[in-house]
């Protein structure tokens, strides 16, 4: 682990993915547009399972090219690629034989993703590493969120309590055990040498949970980090706030920004408020100075394109750094 913390602390510079369902729908649902974050569309419109699972049977990214997005960040000059293998909608963006909601069995394209984006990777000597919402997920009924007050994320539940109304009798060690665990395991096992594993919004999980899951992941691979939000004080760098700039120095400590390139992270077809590479680039200089790695996200839309303004972007800033 210690060649990792060490190639982590020098990495500088990311390419965060947040791919999904919810990029079919791009931010609109039934006349309605999102004012939030993209990939949390079904909670904001309280969308039923039953009817958010029909996005599957759309889903059909016929132009996703693993090898373009890795050419793409090496073009940008990033170290490093995290992927949304499972984000809160509860969709693995993988062949998962736990759940059948995943992008090989409930689509027609029925490709593994992460597999192919997994092998480009290894061709161009680039890293990976994996998201994967371990306590959020709105396709279970036992998925986290419902120990939080409802409705306190910008007006939205954390759990699904459209599906699954009572809280009280929500039991997440199960979820955990039957779904979380075993997708973890296929992750780590499945898809080659992970860099890291990227956890998130953890609300629900006890201490020993948290200490499961980082023990699970040094189990399979002794090698892969784990960020700082999975939760209990526990994992081997710490994620700041998304689009955090902070003006401390981190010294000798493993740190990392997550940011976004325009306002969401999943793609929505109406946000054009793009950082220009002049700010990504005086963005992660401020960083780079106080031992900060810059993760910085694009959502490709649902024919698995990342969107030609981030592209050029990314590739704008490549140069001038070169």
């Amino acid at each position: 682990m210690e060649n990792n913390k060490k190639w982590f602390k020098h990495a500088g510079f990311g390419l965060m993915i947040h791919w999904g369902l919810y990029a079919l729908p791009a931010g609109e649902w039934k006349g309605q547009r999102m004012d939030y974050i993209g990939e949390w569309l079904q909670s904001k419109y309280r969308i039923p399972g039953a009817e958010y699972c029909k996005l599957a049977n759309a889903f059909n990214p016929i132009l996703f090219d693993a090898e373009e997005w890795v050419r793409l960040a090496q073009d940008a000059g990033m170290e490093y690629i995290v992927f949304t293998a499972k984000h809160h909608e509860g969709f693995a963006m993988y062949h998962s034989k736990v759940d059948s909601f995943n992008i090989v069995d409930a689509t027609p394209f029925g490709r593994d993703v992460l597999a192919e984006l997994s092998a480009a990777c290894q061709k161009y000597n680039m890293k990976l590493g994996l998201y994967y919402s371990q306590d959020l997920d709105w396709h279970e009924p036992n998925g986290g969120g419902y120990t939080m007050e409802p409705y306190s994320n910008v007006g939205m539940c954390w759990t699904n309590d459209w599906d699954y109304p009572d809280n009280s009798s929500k039991n997440y060690t199960e979820y955990f055990e039957k779904k979380v665990i075993p997708q973890v395991t296929e992750l780590l096992t499945g898809y080659g040498s992970l860099a890291l594993i990227w956890f998130d919004t953890p609300t629900t999980l006890s201490e020993a949970q948290s200490r499961q899951l980082y023990d699970l992941v040094k189990k399979y691979q002794p090698d892969c980090l784990v960020n700082s939000r999975l939760g209990n004080g526990l994992g081997d760098y710490r994620s700041m706030g998304d689009n955090e700039v902070s003006g401390q120095d981190f010294g000798e400590q493993l740190v990392e920004t997550p940011a976004t390139l325009n306002d969401t992270w999943g793609y929505k077809s109406f946000d054009n408020n793009w950082k220009n590479a002049e700010k990504v680039i005086e963005i992660r200089q401020h960083l780079a100075a106080r031992g900060v790695n810059y993760l910085l996200n694009v959502g490709p839309d649902a024919l698995g394109r990342i969107p030609a303004p981030a592209a050029d972007i990314l590739r704008k800033v490549g140069q001038a750094v070169k």
